[in-house]
């Protein structure tokens, strides 16, 4: 795995500006795991990235029901595994026929199934800042690719752009 970056943003508005930078740059095929403390972001992130990739519904977690479907110019698989147990657990879902097809796959609590995530995911990790206000995160993404180092330099003039 290459070296991890950081993002900083000071509002949910940022969070969903980099998701949407995600959606617009990832390949197909593509695993995102995202992680953080509940209400961290987690949503949002995913939000963005729906948006990017084109779907125009918004995407809710899907707690519930452990994965939504949402279609754009690539499908867009969301899963939730906050009420699972771990990887075993998430097997008996059949999650490898949508991580090893042609759409992009975002799990929020990916932690929890760390185990099963392909060696090429994309981690995001959203955190709220050891001191700072309510809306402040640091993202944290960490994985493989070359367009990550595009995603990371897009993301940063977008945010340098938005603090104005």
């Amino acid at each position: 795995m290459e070296p991890a970056f950081l993002l900083e943003v000071s509002k949910p508005e940022q969070t969903m500006l980099c998701g949407e930078i995600m959606g617009k740059l990832i390949p197909r095929g593509s695993v995102v795991g995202l992680t953080g403390d509940l209400g961290a972001g987690k949503t949002v992130f995913a939000k963005g990235l729906a948006r990017g990739l084109g779907i125009e519904e918004e995407p809710n977690s899907p707690t519930f029901v452990i994965m939504n479907c949402y279609e754009g110019s690539v499908p867009l698989f969301h899963f939730d595994v906050y009420r699972l147990s771990g990887g075993a657990e998430f097997e008996d879902t059949g999650y490898e026929e949508f991580f090893y097809g042609d759409g992009i796959s975002i799990v929020e609590w990916a932690d929890k199934v760390q185990d099963v995530l392909p060696g090429n995911a994309v981690i995001i990790d959203i955190q709220f800042p050891p001191q700072g206000d309510e809306e402040s995160r640091t993202i944290k993404v960490a994985g493989k690719g070359k367009w990550l180092l595009s995603f990371r330099n897009t993301a940063e003039q977008a945010l340098l752009a938005s603090k104005k």
